[in-house]
């Protein structure tokens, strides 16, 4: 630290925002999920923590929110390829059964139970391995945020506060409602996360998403028979926008529905798609940046706590390796995320 200059050139030390810190010393602590087994259209995300984690070097690392937010110990997990390799051994099989799928086949099909079952087991296993890379650091009193990956991977964090916490809510910024049973037959799927953590996480007891704007009737459903559960969609939050009403009356009445202690899941394709043009199933609408980081702002003045948080879908473009769009903005919710998480931490 005696060597680090927050002013100078960021210098790639293989952690997020080439910052100095290690786990040891760490207020929060980043772990990479590079795993991209369910993606029901693109894939890709798999590539996406290393991928942030070099243009995040680029980062300027002032903040308007937290005054030397610099200091702030944010630390890396040690990257773990071998999550990356069984990710793509996983993802042949579950693209076999998407085709399968696709082609009239049922998930019920003893043809492809073998590779659905490998795929479930694989994923439970990751979620066991996130979770106790969790446990063991909020046992010494570290806050954790995970970099996917598709979205269904921070499962074991979301499962261990709701452990951690009698009475957990969840900010959910996504385009998709991520409310099916076992998509594809994919027990642990991305667009299964919220259903997920609604029906197995017992403290869960309130998911607010915000952006919606892609769903079925099934999810649709769900959502208005279950109390658990308020969707600000996209449609709801133009019309309001629209009819006169101002962003930040809908951002105090949004957090004022979630309860002390707040986790952040962002599904990068919350955001409009131009911010997020490779992410595997964009969507027309969404929240401009500047919308996104009003929305974070008030939750962490609002004197209730972010516990943790996670950031997902992320997608490199798959043609140019030179391009870090979809990178770079990762990169800036997730340290936005980071400084406003220790501001809502230290009240």
């Amino acid at each position: 630290m005696q060597d680090f200059n927050p002013n100078n050139i960021g210098l790639p030390n293989g952690n997020f925002f080439a910052l100095p810190y290690s786990v040891a010393d760490a207020e929060i602590v980043l772990i990479s999920v590079p795993w991209d087994v369910t993606t029901s259209y693109r894939a890709g995300t798999a590539n996406a923590p290393a991928r942030i984690v070099a243009a995040s070097a680029q980062i300027d690392l002032f903040d308007t929110d937290v005054k030397n937010a610099w200091k702030i110990a944010i630390a890396t997990h040690q990257y773990n390829e071998e999550i990356f390799i069984k990710s793509a051994e996983m993802r042949q099989k579950a693209e076999a059964v998407i085709e399968y799928l696709e082609n009239g086949g049922s998930v019920n099909d003893i043809l492809i139970s073998h590779k659905l079952n490998s795929i479930n087991e694989a994923s439970e296993n990751l979620n066991n391995w996130v979770y106790e890379q969790a446990k063991n650091y909020y046992e010494q009193g570290k806050i954790v945020g995970i970099a996917g990956g598709e979205h269904s991977v921070p499962f074991g964090l979301i499962k261990l506060l709701s452990e951690k916490y009698e009475n957990l809510g969840i900010l959910h910024i996504d385009a998709h409602a991520d409310l099916r049973n076992a998509y594809e037959g994919f027990e642990y799927s991305h667009a299964s996360i919220m259903y997920n953590v609604i029906t197995k996480c017992e403290n869960v007891s309130k998911l607010v998403q915000v952006a919606i704007r892609d769903f079925c009737d099934d999810e649709a459903n769900f959502i208005a028979n279950n109390s658990k559960i308020k969707s600000y969609t996209d449609f709801h939050i133009s019309e309001e926008l629209f009819g006169g009403k101002t962003w930040k009356s809908i951002c105090d009445e949004i957090i004022s529905d979630l309860p002390e202690n707040v986790y952040i899941s962002f599904d990068i394709d919350g955001l409009s798609p131009e911010l997020c043009p490779h992410t595997g199933t964009p969507v027309p609408g969404g929240l401009s940046f500047q919308q996104a980081h009003y929305l974070l702002k008030t939750l962490a003045k609002s004197g209730k706590r972010i516990a943790g948080f996670d950031l997902s879908e992320v997608a490199p473009n798959p043609d140019n390796d030179n391009d870090e769009f979809d990178a770079n903005i990762g990169a800036r919710i997730l340290y936005k995320i980071c400084c406003l998480t220790h501001l809502s931490n230290k009240k």
